[in-house]
């Protein structure tokens, strides 16, 4: 176990004045092995000098109302070549004292560690993983390029490799197996150099392939078979060691062979590693593609930006900029940071950020996302979010942190792998036997085991579920949608209801004025004119409504005099000399205002889920108003095509119920649960999970925050409150429900992926294990070549890494409006 330090520093929660701070020092100072405690609540942070256990250490604090604060630390780990190395790394760092949890992701070479928030911690994790003879650097925002660049050099090492070693083996192979292929050449090198000779040149050269590109093979098995925690490399070193020392020993001392088992296979041991390499080259370039989606993000991010300081304009790097400074954003360019426009009106291309295809219009006042591409006009902004805080990188790191998590699925490949190399090191040491007692003798034995240890891919495993989630989630963030936790990616592929919110969900979000009846005699304009004047001064969301549809039809408004809400009912106000009443037909009802046929026509819209308003002057009615929540053009085409899924649909809302029943009539939603308070919404959920159901619940609102945490899959629409999106475990990045329909359809391919992978990973190893053991011998006298166990080995990991890769063309399931 590494080793406690002797003076440890934890982050703790909930101190908030000097007694907490003394209550803190001497609950912590009588446990075993503290020296020393030093608890300050300004910092938030407690010194403690020994040797006590953090997690010991933590119980403690709050067991007292005090909370351990606890961090997350992505270490890049380089050297990690199978499932082997990936549960050993996993379990370094779960031994580091004070770490909460540790996943290791196989395909981006990376691993999240959630510790307790302690001095030192991601130093300590880096070293616990070079301990255990593999590379390890503590990955920030700023080293993503030299990451980058480290796994471009690793590439070009493998690349070299592979051709040195292609160069050295191919001799080899050609003087065997060409004399095998063509006897009359068998004899002619024979007569020429001698069978000696020729032996001693495969050795020279086979010697050169293993101990030089193939040297990378014994730098990582040695040592992981001398820690009791052999991996594939082990395999590999087993297997073309063995096979080169046997051939060795027939070659300078073939007296302790028995005489028909003086043979080499000089050019096994060469072409396996040879082809290992070769297929650990082709590894690299496609896990280097499953990283395309963030390399992609990371590039809309612009390295400069134009700051105006006093009238005096300067290009300054981004990590120079700060919140409220100017920028000045030409046609053309990116946005640099989150900010507000000054000046100026354009039309922005947020596609990337959001996945809605068109352009979006920008003006004072209107918010600019870091990475979006401006139109063809000049225009100002404020800056507001700079650097970790903008939109762009924290959808990175929810891109991120989702393909470095491990899905439920996982659990089952990873308790088969931590046993698979000792495994089959047992099958083909029983393999070895059994040929050597029963078998036709040692020579056959010997590359019977060669070739179990060789035909085993463990590799394959370990590859086939991270890379589906990274390319997965990468394309996902290309569509706009986030998985913020990676274990949604599963769940979401079993939801069967898919429950709304209504307000700025299934709608926009913002009343409207969707009709005017007027009465005989009256003109829509001047009704509307008057209706705007009285509500001129009020801030109600229908006020809104009206006055917005007088400004788009540019009418002029007369001033309002003694303009008085009347709570209930609507408002009344003086206007141009006439006495104007807005409000519901109980307002007109207590005036005693005769409707004529406007009653009907309100009934109607009420039905629709409208809400009619009518206007009056000097006692009689002029008008019939009917404002409306619209309903987002996208809100139908995304239920249908849920019900095309085999989904369910619910909608979860405050309104009334003959409204809520009519707007979900119109839908095609099939359940609905109205005159929901803010707190029933997580009582609702309840209520559509009664039967068994898995439900997802998608909103926008502060309100939803609790509904979308507590169904089985939240998820948030992107442009609604930082509350729900905090809730959720999806973010859907445009306002648009084919988002929904698109992450159920992306979850359910990137599962079904998944499950390819891994029946080939595993039916691969249960077919040729045994088939290399030599179960076809008996019968059919074949016996498997450890060359061809080297390549059906490596092409195993290409299958599932390729297989992974066609999510990048995966298609939506429903088109963006």
């Amino acid at each position: 176990m590494t080793d406690i330090p002797t003076t440890q520093t934890l982050r703790i929660d909930g101190m908030t004045c000097a007694s907490c701070t003394a209550r803190v020092e001497r609950m912590l100072g009588k446990e075993e092995g503290v020296t020393g405690v030093r608890a300050n609540f300004m910092t938030g942070t407690v010194a403690i000098d020994g040797a006590a256990e953090p997690a010991r250490l933590a119980e403690k604090l709050a067991g007292a109302g005090f909370t351990a604060a606890e961090d997350v630390t992505r270490l890049a780990i380089g050297g990690m070549t199978c499932a082997s190395c990936v549960s050993r790394v996993e379990r370094v760092l779960q031994k580091v004292p004070g770490v909460t949890a540790a996943s290791v992701n196989l395909a981006g070479e990376t691993a999240t560690v959630r510790h307790l928030a302690l001095t030192g911690m991601p130093e300590k994790l880096a070293e616990a993983v070079r301990s255990a003879g593999y590379e390890a650097r503590i990955a920030t925002e700023t080293t993503r390029e030299d990451l980058a660049r480290h796994k471009g050099e690793e590439q070009a090492k493998l690349a070299r490799a592979v051709l040195l070693a292609a160069a050295l083996t191919l001799p080899v192979f050609v003087l065997e197996m060409g004399g095998h292929a063509v006897p009359a050449f068998h004899h002619w090198l024979h007569g020429l150099f001698g069978q000696f000779p020729l032996w001693v040149a495969q050795f020279l050269l086979t010697s050169a392939v293993l101990f030089g590109p193939g040297l990378r093979f014994y730098r990582a098995g040695v040592p992981a078979l001398l820690h009791g925690a052999p991996d594939m490399n082990s395999l590999v070193v087993l297997g073309a060691t063995a096979a080169w020392g046997y051939s060795t020993l027939a070659t300078f001392a073939p007296g302790l062979l028995p005489e028909a088992s003086r043979v080499v296979y000089f050019e096994a041991a060469a072409v396996i590693v040879t082809l290992i390499l070769l297929g650990r080259w082709l590894e690299a370039r496609a896990k280097g593609r499953t990283g395309a989606a963030i390399e992609k993000l990371v590039g809309l991010q612009p390295k400069t930006a134009r700051r105006d300081r006093a009238g005096l304009i300067e290009e300054v790097p981004i990590d120079q900029i700060r919140p409220g400074d100017l920028l000045h954003l030409r046609p053309g360019e990116r946005v640099a940071v989150d900010g507000a426009v000054e000046t100026g009106h354009s039309w922005l291309d947020e596609s990337m950020i959001t996945g809605e295809p068109l352009p979006v219009e920008k003006a004072p006042g209107a918010a600019l996302t870091a990475g979006t591409v401006n139109g063809s006009a000049a225009m100002t902004y404020r800056a507001e979010r700079v650097g970790a805080d903008t939109m762009l990188a924290r959808i990175i790191r929810m891109v991120e942190e989702a393909q470095g998590a491990k899905l439920p699925i996982q659990a089952a490949v990873d308790r088969v792998t931590r046993v698979f190399v000792p495994v089959v090191m047992g099958i083909a040491a029983l393999t070895f036997a059994v040929w050597l007692i029963w078998g036709p003798g040692l020579a056959q034995a010997m590359v019977a085991g060669v070739a179990v240890l060789i035909i085993a891919c463990p590799c394959a495993m370990g590859l086939a579920t991270p890379t589906s989630i990274m390319v997965g989630t990468g394309r996902g963030a290309e569509m706009g949608v986030l998985f913020r936790r990676g274990d949604a990616l599963q769940a979401l592929q079993g939801v069967e209801v898919v429950a709304f919110d209504k307000t700025g969900t299934l709608t926009e979000g913002r009343p409207a004025l969707v009709a005017i009846h007027p009465a005989p005699g009256t003109a829509d304009d001047a009704a509307l004119a008057l209706a705007a004047a009285a509500e001129s001064g009020s801030e109600h969301p229908i006020a809104g409504a009206i006055l917005r549809a007088a400004a788009e039809r540019d009418l002029t408004l007369a001033p309002a005099e003694g303009a008085t809400a009347i709570a209930g009912f609507g408002l009344s106000a003086r206007v141009g000399g006439q006495t104007v009443l807005l409000g519901a037909r109980r307002l007109m009802d207590r005036e005693g205002i005769v409707l004529g046929d406007l009653p009907a026509l309100a009934d109607q819209a009420a039905a629709e889920g409208g809400t009619p308003l009518y206007l009056a002057a000097d006692g009689a009615v002029l008008a019939l108003f009917i404002v409306a929540d619209r309903l987002k053009p996208t809100t139908k085409p995304a239920i249908d095509a849920l019900h095309a899924l085999g989904l369910r649909t619910a909608m979860v809302t405050g309104d009334a119920a003959p409204t809520a029943r009519a707007i979900a009539a119109r839908l095609g939603i099939d359940q609905v649960e109205a005159e929901v308070l803010p707190e029933g919404k997580v009582a609702a959920i309840e209520a559509l999970r009664r039967n068994g159901a898995t439900v997802a619940f998608v909103g926008d609102g502060i309100n939803d925050a609790p509904a979308l945490a507590a169904a089985d899959v939240g998820l948030a629409i992107g442009t609604g409150t930082d509350v729900a999106v905090e809730a959720a475990e999806v973010v859907l990045m445009s306002g648009d429900l084919s988002a929904v329909v698109n992450a159920i359809h992306l979850s359910r391919r990137v599962l079904r992926n998944i499950r390819q992978n891994l029946f080939w990973a595993f039916a691969y190893n249960a077919a040729l294990i045994p088939v290399a053991a030599g179960v076809l011998y008996p019968a059919f006298g074949i016996q498997f070549s450890p060359i061809l166990g080297a390549a059906a080995m490596a092409l195993s990991s290409i299958f599932v890494l390729t297989n992974a890769l066609r999510l990048k063309a995966l298609r939506p399931a429903v088109e963006a409006a």
